[in-house]
């Protein structure tokens, strides 16, 4: 039986039902029918067969990524991926269409290890970038199959409205928000002196007096050295920062660990790790206290919510990264609802005009989760498309005395 001949038996069966029950009560065959359509769970039957047909990626002027999957049964569903290599990632998203396309959208999780362990080198951040797009948009398009959020398949909620941080704002209640260790210049020497330490300290003072009673993380970025990183955590401590993020990069995770034990303001990282695998490091040798994954990057919805499981056994709290689109925001926001240990939502309070509906505004420092089916949203394409061309450049950074390459 073809998708559309079972729904249309089903629609008849539930007018059916409505009509004869509304004879009783003194409906209209009319509001019958209207009543009919209320109750379907969703587009189609658990039963039905539904399969994909089509794969496409969107590269926009400002680097995100989408991802756009679409199915016979009319249902298409959306994801994002990692900006940094967007051409790169749009076009390996492309070739896990020749797996995909013709199989049914629904299994995610047996998706999600096909893809990853279908070659023989495996992961990588593009690869997994790939993967994290694909996943969030399978299961975009298994909420609405089933016409329920994600977060209800994943066992939520466990919370109805999201913590997040952003820019402080009386009318949306925001009350925490991130910085980087600023002064005249960044920090790109491998060992700053007394005078730059100082004014980093200076400042963040500075902005701890304009924005009383709110939360301040400092931000390094990975871009500051060890050297300068020990110094740092040090002379800021007396402030008290809400957290010290990416103190270095984690591609030595032992250096970040021994920076760790030298502070008692928690340690955040996470936006340049990907799967389990990577976050398992972090968690055993102590390198952080909140992690941050990002769901356009560390392996999608499936990911994210395998390494909050993991990072509850060591008391570690989820403060995923999101520096992106309406997909990644969406999409973490439905982790948040599903997870025990969800500390708050960077950039929770940014607005989206890519969506044909907006979020739920955010109050007092919350976002309400999305609970429309999927991931809660429903992209404009014509807005999107209008914004599609030639990704923003990632430019090389060179320190400006010497010529030599450094962080940014």
């Amino acid at each position: 039986m073809t998708n559309t001949t079972s729904k249309s038996r089903r629609k008849f069966v539930q007018y059916a039902a409505a009509s004869v029950a509304a004879g009783s009560l003194g409906i209209s065959s009319t509001d019958a029918a209207i009543a009919a359509t209320k109750p379907d769970p969703g587009p189609i039957d658990p039963s039905d067969n539904i399969k994909v047909t089509k794969l496409e990626t969107f590269v926009l002027k400002n680097s995100w990524v989408f991802v756009k999957i679409s199915t016979d049964a009319g249902i298409v569903g959306w994801g994002e991926m990692l900006k940094d290599d967007a051409k790169a990632c749009a076009a390996g998203a492309l070739e896990v269409g020749d797996y995909l396309i013709g199989k049914d959208p629904r299994p995610v999780v047996n998706h999600w290890q096909a893809i990853h362990r279908g070659a023989f080198y495996r992961g990588g951040p593009i690869k997994t970038a790939i993967l994290s797009g694909i996943d969030q948009a399978l299961w975009d398009i298994t909420g609405k199959c089933y016409g329920v959020p994600v977060y209800k398949l994943l066992g939520g909620p466990t919370r109805d409205k999201a913590f997040v941080y952003g820019t402080p704002n009386d009318e949306t209640g925001v009350k925490a928000m991130k910085v980087g260790p600023r002064a005249t210049r960044q920090a790109f020497k491998y060992t700053e002196g007394r005078m730059f330490i100082e004014e980093v300290v200076e400042r963040f003072a500075a902005l701890k007096q304009q924005y009383p009673g709110v939360d301040i993380g400092l931000d390094f970025h990975g871009a500051v050295q060890p050297t300068t990183a020990s110094l740092l955590i040090k002379a800021l401590e007396p402030l008290n920062p809400w957290f010290y993020e990416e103190i270095v990069q984690a591609l030595n995770v032992d250096v970040m660990a021994e920076l760790a034990k030298k502070t008692h303001i928690p340690i955040a990282t996470g936006e340049r790790i990907f799967t389990k695998w990577g976050f398992r490091e972090i968690l055993e040798k102590n390198a952080a206290m909140i992690l941050q994954p990002d769901v356009n990057y560390a392996g999608g919805i499936t990911e994210l919510r395998l390494i909050a499981g993991m990072a509850e056994a060591y008391y570690a709290p989820l403060a995923p990264h999101n520096p992106n689109g309406p997909c990644s925001l969406a999409a973490s926001l439905q982790v948040a609802a599903c997870i025990p240990n969800f500390m708050v939502q960077e950039r929770g309070d940014r607005e989206h005009e890519l969506l044909a509906e907006p979020l739920p505004p955010v109050k007092d420092g919350y976002r309400p989760i999305p609970t429309g089916p999927g991931l809660g949203i429903t992209i404009d394409e014509d807005k999107l498309m209008d914004e599609v061309g030639e990704p923003r450049e990632y430019k090389t950074a060179y320190d400006p005395d010497d010529g030599s390459v450094v962080d940014w």
